[in-house]
């Protein structure tokens, strides 16, 4: 029994045909280009976009530092009228409750220029002492107090020294006599007071105190 022969297969060494389209180089990198174009047109468009959003942030950014610097040259001109006001007429309610004190003072020296006499002495100095009480009193009320000075141990940061006076009845650095009253505004040096303070007195001039008077005493009535 015959066989036909069967159809040749290719063997493991034999060569596989290949497929080859003329331009396909081509036509692959048009594809590339056209995909690079579109990415780059859709990027391009984000880019755009994003600008434009910039652009409107600078534009408000601008307009509100506009607005904050109006608001500071007003506030600042603001500022310097109130402080200039406050330097003019800070005071005016303090010299508003001189007013009263200078009207009774001239009135005291009214009234001794028509009057002659010994009682128009007495009268204009009871006069002044009202006055001194008022003007005292209307500082006190605005936190001005003068300094304790005569009799107390002298102190550099409210008192100044004019000299010194030897004085054996008190301690050594004592007030002993006040040229010039001293004041305070609210525990706020305002004007120091001028002192005289005491110090040791040289040998042999020396007035025994109180104590070594009586202590000399004893001694003269015992030796009796």
């Amino acid at each position: 029994m015959s066989h036909e022969p069967d159809e040749e297969t290719p063997g493991e060494d034999a060569e596989l045909p290949t497929l080859t389209i003329e331009g396909a180089d081509e036509l692959i990198e048009e594809a590339a280009a056209a995909q690079a174009a579109r990415e780059n047109a859709e990027t391009g468009g984000e880019l755009e976009t994003r600008i434009a959003e910039l652009e409107e942030n600078l534009a408000t950014t601008k307009d509100l530092l506009v607005r904050r610097q109006a608001d500071f040259d007003n506030f600042r001109r603001r500022v310097l009228k109130e402080r200039q006001e406050n330097q003019n007429y800070g005071h005016e309610n303090f010299v508003k409750e001189l007013l009263p004190v200078v009207d009774n003072l001239e009135r005291a020296v009214e009234h001794a220029k028509e009057n002659e006499g010994t009682e128009i002495l007495a009268g204009l100095l009871e006069g002044v002492e009202l006055v001194s009480r008022e003007l005292l009193g209307c500082l006190q009320k605005h936190g001005v107090t003068p300094i304790e000075a005569e009799g107390k141990l002298f102190d550099p940061t409210v008192h100044e020294a004019m000299g010194q006076a030897p004085d054996g009845s008190v301690p050594v650095n004592t007030v002993v006599q006040v040229f010039q009253k001293g004041y305070e505004l609210r525990q706020h040096l305002l004007r120091p007071a001028r002192v005289m303070v005491s110090m040791v007195p040289p040998e042999g001039s020396a007035e025994p105190t109180a104590e070594g008077g009586q202590e000399q005493q004893e001694d003269e009535n015992s030796s009796s």
